[in-house]
C-alpha cells in the first residue's frame, strides 16, 4: 500500500505547523508535505506525479505573496492530473468574494477560517480521504484507519 499524499500550503511557518501537527494522526497512511507558497507546492505536484504518488488532499491558505491560495487551487483544479484531489481553503482573511470564487472556480470541498477546530479539520480531511480513495479506485481496506466510517459506508453500500 502507498501511502496518500496531503500537501499544506502557507506562507506563516507557525501556522503550516500547527496545519501539520493538527493532522498527524493520519501520517499512518499519509505523507504530510509542507510548502510555503503557491510556486512550491505547484512544483511538489509536479515532482510528485512524475512520480507516480497519490496526492489526495490540499489545503491551502488564502492570503500568500505572488499567488494567492485561491489562485492555486484554481490552477490545481483545472489540472486534469488532480481532478480527483480534494481541495480545502483555509484562511483570516478572504472575502465574501473570494471564497465565491474559490467554490464556484477551484471548486473547493471544504473552507475554514482561522482559527480552525482541530477536531473538524481531522474529521473533515478523513472524508475528503475517504471521497478521494474511492475516486482513484483503491482498496479503501488498505487505508480504513484514515478514513470516515460514514463516508466509507455511504459510499461501499452505494456499489453494491
Amino acid at each position: 500500500m502507498e501511502k496518500l499524499t496531503i500537501i499544506c500550503v502557507d506562507d506563516q511557518p507557525e501556522v503550516l505547523n500547527a496545519v501539520a501537527r493538527d493532522i498527524d494522526s493520519l501520517s499512518s497512511h499519509c505523507d504530510i508535505e509542507e510548502c510555503q507558497s503557491a510556486q512550491e507546492c505547484l512544483d511538489l505536484l509536479e515532482e510528485l506525479d512524475a512520480e507516480g504518488k497519490p496526492i489526495a488532499l490540499v489545503i491551502s491558505d488564502h492570503v500568500m505573496p505572488e499567488k494567492n491560495g485561491v489562485q492555486m487551487l484554481t490552477e490545481i483544479a483545472s489540472d486534469g492530473r488532480f481532478n480527483k484531489t480534494r481541495l480545502f481553503l483555509l484562511t483570516g482573511l478572504a472575502t465574501h468574494q473570494d471564497t465565491i470564487q474559490a467554490i464556484n472556480q477551484a471548486g473547493i470541498d471544504q473552507y475554514f477560517e482561522k482559527a480552525w477546530d482541530p477536531d473538524e479539520l481531522i474529521a473533515e480531511c478523513k472524508r475528503a480521504l475517504t471521497r478521494y480513495v474511492f475516486a482513484a479506485g483503491l482498496d479503501y481496506l488498505d487505508y480504513q484507519p484514515v478514513l470516515d466510517a460514514e463516508k466509507t459506508f455511504e459510499l461501499v453500500a452505494g456499489k453494491v
